[in-house]
Formats: structure tokens, sequence, C-alpha cells
């Protein structure tokens, strides 16, 4: 008897389970600009340097996600940066009273560093390691690769080829593993709508053995580097570092980083006013999830949270049926495009009819700037070169629907285990009340 008391857990512990558990579940909050704080302290630490303008640097991002506070209760994102703070200032000693750094100016690229090693020099530079596909023992499968692309107002197609428009105005992490992170700045296209599209883009390649030192890169509207951050164009000093390059395909338009040590190929471009992003990664670095990280929150792996998708059908619909009535929105006539025109606009670029044809459709319909045609032209044309199966470049609105589909039976699937086992837990705890 006693020892079957003793083997109860308490209300107490109980009930506090119960908290940790649903907070693993917290909702959304569009105003949250949490995501914003971490990039600025990405920013701000990508170079190493002396401890006090660490501590520096780590008070300003204190500051900055104290400031969230009201917004961000609840977000996962804001709880986990609240623990890694007190954790990095017990780690360097840093005291939570001191100066806070500035957001910096952008500084001036340096000289360019020694020129890169032709590919016949590469290959016989840097150890096995740094070469992610002759890393891969003899007598295994090769490796899978996988695409996820991001464009337009903005669209996207994750690594599991499901294809979704979304809204995501503001910051937003796309890949999150233990190699690299990237995540994107999505502003309003016209002020106003939801449709939103990309103005700054963010990647952290993480330092990796004896092959890179962690670099940064980033873009933004009418800034599209030829180099990272520092100016340099490879991985840095180590005996790998040109496993990892930045090469500039069109000035200022095209960009290609390679980053041959995680087998990894990322395009980044400008078209008018806002940038695409597309990747190619061998799903072994897909998976790289570091431990306690909660993946959920990134784009590329579980697609846009179910409240930030556009359903671009219905959109299309009404415009196609606002047309055939001859009462098109006064939105649509400003824009300039009518549902007709936009179709004959977009068949110029993409003959068939899949779903980077409809995306296109939608992009001028809800913003009229007709560069977003070629934005989706491009990111077709990145599919062809990046994706490994040339039977998925096209993805159609019946394979939307599957995925969607099979998505929605995930969720409610999970929403019942969560409410079955908050029942369970609440039943304990009064049960151990009594």
């Amino acid at each position: 008897m006693v020892m079957g008391k003793r083997g109860r857990p308490s209300a107490l512990e109980v009930c506090r389970v119960l908290a940790v558990f649903l907070s693993l579940f917290p909702s959304v909050s569009l105003q949250c600009k949490i995501l914003k704080c971490n990039s600025e302290f990405w920013a701000s630490t990508s170079n190493s340097g002396p401890e006090e303008e660490f501590c520096t640097a780590l008070r300003a991002y204190n500051s900055c996600v104290r400031r969230t506070a009201r917004t961000c209760r609840g977000d996962l994102a804001y709880h986990s940066a609240q623990h890694g703070i007190e954790d990095l200032m017990s780690q360097h000693n840093c005291s939570k009273e001191g100066p806070t750094s500035q957001t910096r100016t952008r500084t001036p690229l340096l000289p360019p560093p020694t020129p890169l090693l032709p590919d016949s020099q590469e290959r016989s530079d840097g150890p096995e390691v740094c070469h992610y596909e002759r890393s891969i023992p003899r007598n295994t499968a090769p490796p899978n690769y996988t695409h996820c692309g991001f464009f337009g107002d903005p669209h996207l197609r994750t690594f599991d080829d499901d294809f979704q428009t979304c809204k995501v105005e503001g910051a937003w992490p796309l890949i999150h593993n233990k190699y690299l992170s990237v995540q994107v700045t999505n502003t309003p296209v016209v002020p106003g709508s939801v449709a939103t599209a990309t103005s700054k883009l963010t990647i952290i390649f993480k330092n990796f053995q004896e092959c890179v030192d962690q670099k940064m890169y980033h873009a933004e509207t009418d800034e599209l580097p030829a180099a990272f951050a520092d100016g340099s164009k490879n991985g840095g000093d180590r005996h790998g570092a040109n496993t990892l390059r930045v090469v500039e395909k069109v000035p200022g338009q095209h960009v290609e980083i390679q980053a041959r040590y995680i087998g990894t190929t990322i395009v980044v471009r400008q078209v008018g006013r806002y940038l695409t992003f597309a990747v190619r990664m061998p799903e072994e670095v897909v998976n790289s999830v570091e431990e306690g990280d909660n993946q959920d929150l990134y784009l590329c792996l579980h697609g846009c949270p179910a409240n930030q998708r556009i359903d671009f059908r219905n959109f299309r619909a009404r415009a196609a049926e606002a047309q055939s009535a001859g009462r098109m929105r006064g939105n649509s006539v400003a824009h300039g495009f009518t549902y007709q025109s936009a179709k004959a606009k977009c068949k110029e670029r993409l003959p068939v009819e899949d779903l980077y044809f409809q995306s296109c459709v939608f992009d001028l319909l809800s913003s009229g700037d007709i560069n977003f045609t070629m934005a989706a032209y491009y990111a077709f044309e990145d599919v062809k070169m990046l994706h490994s199966n040339s039977k998925r470049y096209h993805i159609y609105e019946n394979d939307a629907f599957l995925n969607s589909a099979a998505q929605t039976s995930r969720d409610l699937f999970s929403l019942f285990s969560l409410n079955l086992l908050a029942v369970l837990l609440w039943i304990e705890c009064c049960t151990v009340h009594l």
C-alpha cells in the first residue's frame, strides 16, 4: 500500500507535466517578432570577437527578447530564446547589467581572399570528410536528395513536395539543422493585401570539423552580394575551406552557394524587387536535427502553419466568376490584370498549367507586378536543376489536394492524441486529490 502511494506522482507533478506538454503546442502569434531578435543576434555574433563584445551582443539580444514578451507569450521560439540566453550568460560569465550593442551598420566588403582553386584542384584538397559524397562508405545506397523552394507571393515547395501559398509576414525560418540555418523576412507586396514577398534572406553555415568556419550570407532587396558577410567567398582558413563557396552567376540577380561538405547547393535570386530561394540537400542533412529542437517551426520541413496558408484555388475561382459576370473587383482592375490576361501572360513562360503556372496567375492578380511571372519561371528552372526526380518537376492541384488531405489527417490525429492525453492527465490529477 505504501509503495503504491509512493509510486503515484503528486498532483503538482502531474499538472506540471501537463503544462509542459501543452506548451509544446503553442498558438502562433502573427505579431511575435522573436525571429527578428534571433537574426540580429546571429548577425552581431557571426564573427568571433572578444568575450566582452559577445556579452554586449547577448545583453542586446536579451533586451530585444524582453520587448517581445507581451506578443510572444506562448510561442515556442520565444521561450527557447529565454532559456538559451540564460545558458549563454552563465557559460560566458556575462553580467546582465552593462552596455548593449546597437544595430550595426553594414560594413564594407573586405578585399577578396585568395582566388578559389579550380574544381580539378579542389577535389584533391581537403580531407574526405569535407566531400559529402566521397565520405559515404562504399557499397551503400547513394544519397537521396530533396528540394525546397520559396518564391513569389510567397509560394513554398517543401522537402516533401507539398506546394503551399502562404501569408507569413515578417521573419520566418525555412531551415534549421546541425549544419545551417536559413531565415527569410517577408513584406507586404501591396498595402492592405495578405500577399507578401521576400525582401531579406539570411543563411548561417555553422563551423564543421576541419572543413569550414562559421559563415553568414545575407541578402536583401537591391543587395545580392557575391560574398559572405565578412567579404570572403569560401569557408575560411581550414583545410577544406573550398568546399563552401559563393559563386556569382549574374551580378545582382543570381548567386549560387555550393556547400559540398554537406552535399548542398543553394540558389538565391533577385527578381524585380524580391528574392527567391531554392535548395538541393541530402535527406540525411535535412533530418540532422539538433537535440531538443522542435522542427515543427521550419517551413521547408513541415510547411506553413495552417492559419498562414492561402487557398489560391478559391481566389482564382472568385476572380474567374467576377470576370464572367463583368464585375471584376476594383483592386484587380487597378493592378492591370483580369483573370484571362493573367493566364495569357503566365502562359508565355510557363506553358504547362501546373502549380507554378497557377501561382504566377495568383501573383499577377494579387499584386499586378509583372516580375512575378519571371519569379515563377525561375523557380521552376531551379526545380529542374536541383530536384533529383524528373517525374516530380511538375506539381498539379490534385497532388497538392492529396498532400493537404494527408496533412489534415495527421493534424487531426495529433489533436485527438493531445486532447486524450490531457484528459488522462487531468483524471490523474483529480484521482490524486481523492
